[in-house]
């Protein structure tokens, strides 16, 4: 025992393990450097020297594969999301990225897991938070956004050192009601019945590159007339329009009492478009003769539109615009959309429901893939899982391959006709 009691001299970087004044086993592990530079070491006390080896092999362990907690006081959850999401996500991610991590943390996951610490949370935590948003009403998809803004932001932790795994990636998130994410595109005949109502309306062509084409919401809002080439018959998408973010403009002295979108003096805090950041996505779009007809149309009323409102005019150069100028709000042509549809009889949908029914429609015409994916900006390498996810099959589509397998197999439909009489007299 005096012999095991006795220190030696150890090597740089060598834990040191001895037998206490206490009666317990002692250990300290090097584990790296502080930020002043100096030498950091973990103690580890059992009662036992087996107990106390085998935690100090899995401590440098880990001190090798830089997954150890670093040194400085534990991070809680709440800090860690807080300081991710504001300084580590935000510079690097799109603003509608940031703003759906930004929910998912200040709504869910800080107030039903921020007040453990990163390194002792564990998965049990997270389903039990995901048990609790379903329960409070919350849909299992934004149980699932809280999931992802959670592993990506523990994986950064784990990566840092902060945490020796990432609780979110061994959680399991609810399960996705097939219902939920089913998409039943527009059939011809409603479409046909939407383009109707949207001949009596402002801005009819925004609602026809949507169908036709495809488009997305923030593309074809970001469109500006530099864009689109009418007499070569095709527009190029560079950029997307951005859902606006306000701050109060009225001063600490004299607020408003409203909500910051909703202020006098609000400002803008968030800029109009961004630039489309996929080459896939900066593409080049053909026109349809009716569409190039439309857009010629719509450019000469937005003229006529200029003109009349004069000075009030706010000069913009977006393709479509407010009645004053200006580009629109994506949220005053969400509900445009639903009121479109309610005009023309046709059942509810999303707006994005109008870009399934446009792949789907591709699909049924026999455009080729390729031509497919270049004309619903989707990148080479996922443009097959894009496709299975947009492109469905309708029952229109069953009944031409029924009718193809029964030309194939059976012969033409005269064949197959059987004489009554024949039969009778058999």
């Amino acid at each position: 025992m005096a012999e095991e009691k006795k220190r030696t001299r150890r090597a740089n970087g060598e834990s040191a393990i001895y037998l206490g004044k206490d009666g317990r086993w002692h250990a300290r592990v090097p584990m790296g450097y502080k930020d002043d530079g100096t030498p950091y070491r973990r103690h580890l006390t059992r009662p036992t020297r087996k107990e106390l080896v085998d935690e100090v092999r899995r401590l440098e362990k880990q001190r090798d594969e830089g997954s150890a907690r670093q040194p400085g006081k534990p991070w809680t959850v709440a800090k860690w999301l807080e300081h991710w999401v504001e300084n580590i996500a935000k510079p690097v991610v799109s603003e509608n990225t940031y703003a759906g991590y930004e929910v998912a943390v200040r709504v869910h996951l800080v107030p039903g897991i921020g007040r453990h610490r990163i390194d002792r949370l564990e998965p049990e935590h997270l389903e039990s938070l995901y048990r609790r948003m379903q329960s409070d009403g919350s849909k299992a998809g934004t149980a699932h956004q809280a999931h992802r803004t959670a592993r990506t932001a523990l994986g950064e932790a784990v990566r840092r050192g902060h945490a020796a795994k990432n609780a979110a990636a061994l959680a399991k998130p609810p399960r996705m009601e097939e219902d939920e994410n089913e998409v039943e595109p527009y059939s011809v005949d409603e479409v046909q019945s939407l383009l109707l109502e949207v001949n009596k309306r402002r801005n009819s062509a925004r609602w026809m590159l949507a169908l036709a084409l495809g488009l997305r919401q923030g593309e074809t809002l970001g469109l500006r007339w530099s864009d689109v080439d009418l007499a070569n018959e095709y527009l190029k998408l560079r950029r997307n329009r951005l859902r606006p973010k306000y701050e109060h403009g009225c001063g600490e002295a004299a607020p408003c009492g409203r909500k910051a979108g909703y202020c006098p003096a609000r400002v803008q805090v968030r800029r109009e478009t961004k630039n489309t950041k996929s080459r896939a996505g900066r593409r080049a779009v053909p026109l349809p003769g009716p569409l190039v007809v439309m857009l010629r149309s719509h450019r000469e009323a937005q003229a006529r539109e200029r003109t009349a409102a004069g000075n009030l005019w706010t000069e913009s150069e977006y393709v479509f615009t407010k009645p004053l100028g200006g580009p629109l709000s994506p949220n005053t042509d969400y509900h445009d959309w639903k009121r479109l549809l309610e005009d023309a009889g046709v059942r509810d949908g999303r707006l994005h429901d109008a870009r399934h029914t446009a792949g789907t429609v591709l699909m049924l015409l026999g455009v080729p893939d390729r031509v497919i994916d270049q004309i619903m900006g989707w990148e080479p390498g996922g443009a097959a899982r894009m496709r299975a996810r947009y492109l469905h099959v309708t029952d229109p589509m069953l009944k031409e391959a029924a009718r193809k397998i029964e030309r194939a197999i059976w012969g033409a439909p005269e064949n197959l006709v059987v004489d009554k009489d024949q039969d009778n007299e058999a």
